[in-house]
């Protein structure tokens, strides 16, 4: 995620909690900041918010390069024949514990 996305994504994300707080408690947070909802900070920051809503619509159709390489390599490491063994299942103390069990009684 480039720079430009960031910025877009932490606007985005204050426009959410402004909209949050006027949905629940009927509270402008920007307006209250800048001097009411017709200033023209208010204005900037509310066609801000609005170009970062824009730009992060690009996030959802952007393909995740991680996501890609894991799948690249969990192909790579399947032989096609299952593993059925465990952590547990491997063990070699757990017989150890019944005899000491045993040895005490």
């Amino acid at each position: 995620m480039n720079t430009l996305q960031r910025i877009a994504l932490a606007l985005t994300i204050i426009g959410a909690i402004n909209w949050g707080l006027i949905g629940f408690f009927q509270f402008d947070l920007v307006a209250a900041i800048f001097g009411g909802q017709d200033s023209f900070l208010s204005r900037v920051i509310y066609s801000l918010v609005g170009l970062s809503g824009l730009v992060c619509l690009t996030l959802l159709f952007k393909r995740w390069e991680a996501t890609d390489a894991n799948r690249e390599v969990n192909r790579s490491n399947y032989s096609g024949q299952p593993n059925y063994g465990t952590e547990f299942g491997e063990e070699t103390d757990v017989p150890d514990l019944r005899k000491t069990a045993r040895e005490e009684e």
